[in-house]
């Protein structure tokens, strides 16, 4: 697939926002069309909890905004959890979605990089999931990843301080190793359920990644985002942080339930910044990030196996 000069350009400047102060600039784009051709759900609307109880950088009445928008035109029933989890919050959800936790109020805050999650919480959440509850954890590098440790540590998963970076994979015109693309061209989109669909309509091709971190899953889980052997973890010693055998996307089952982990928050929503609105995520037509997110959804409910 050629990619638009236009593209090209918002890829660019985003990057150059993305590390200055104007990240705070970033905000849902409020003309993302989020329209589903054919919904999954026409009844037996799946019901899914979205986090907003732990200092959850990302909501769905802000910069997720985009994301809470697809899934309800998709036939999804959504629902905001604002206590700590118990068994009983969580008993009549399908899908539990947690984004960007933090052990603090803001991301600046002293603690930010505390446990989001008590050990209790954390019991509760993996006792749902080895019922048949399903979990998608998007998780950006730290504190956010260090937030979430302990919950993501009991089910197997290791994260990463810092964020992956690999020149070789990484979109040329947005001169930023962070920016990786996985594609079937470059066999770092791997074959999976998620990224095959129902259909060639829902089969996913290209997508792109911002600045997210690393992620490791138990034994038998499956990175349909597999980082290549080129790609280095930013906050490893010089020549010796390899990313080998780590991924930004990852997906296994346990018990009953399904786990989905995202390594970027940005790539699931549809974002603008800065003075111009420049776009970045979902809303882009020349990768293919919004039907990923709705193949993960449909995964997690059990449409697809």
């Amino acid at each position: 697939m050629t990619i638009k000069l236009s593209t090209l350009l918002n890829i660019c400047a985003f990057v150059v926002i993305l590390n200055s102060s104007a990240l705070a600039q970033q905000s849902a784009d409020p003309h993302f069309n989020a329209r589903v051709d054919t919904p999954a759900f026409t009844k037996n609307f799946p019901r899914v909890l979205f986090d907003e109880a732990h200092n959850n950088s990302e909501t769905p009445n802000g910069r997720y905004k985009p994301f809470a928008d697809l899934l309800f035109n998709d036939g999804y029933q959504l629902a905001l959890n604002r206590k700590p989890f118990t068994k009983e919050s969580l008993k009549t959800s399908k899908i539990l979605v947690i984004v960007n936790p933090l052990g603090a109020e803001d991301v600046d805050d002293d603690g930010a990089d505390g446990q989001a999650f008590t050990a209790e919480e954390c019991e509760i959440i993996s006792d749902w999931i080895r019922g048949g509850g399903a979990l998608l954890l998007i998780v950006d590098s730290a504190p956010h990843s260090l937030a979430a440790g302990n919950l993501a540590q009991g089910l197997g998963i290791e994260v990463s301080r810092g964020y992956a970076t690999d020149p070789a994979n990484s979109e040329k015109g947005a001169n930023d190793p962070s920016v990786i693309v996985y594609s079937r061209d470059n066999q770092l989109l791997a074959a999976h359920s998620i990224t095959n669909g129902r259909s060639d309509a829902e089969r996913v091709n290209k997508v792109v990644v911002f600045n997210g971190q690393l992620l490791k899953g138990p034994t038998g889980a499956e990175a349909f985002l597999k980082l290549a052997d080129t790609a280095v973890d930013s906050a490893a010693p010089e020549k010796s942080g390899s990313a080998a055998g780590r991924a930004q996307g990852i997906a296994f089952r346990l018990g009953k339930g399904r786990v989905v982990v995202v390594a970027d928050a940005a790539m699931l929503s549809a974002q603008v910044t800065g003075s111009e609105n420049l776009r970045f995520g979902i809303n882009s037509e020349d990768f293919d990030n919004k039907q990923l997110t709705l193949n993960i959804m449909h995964w997690l409910s059990g449409l697809l196996k």
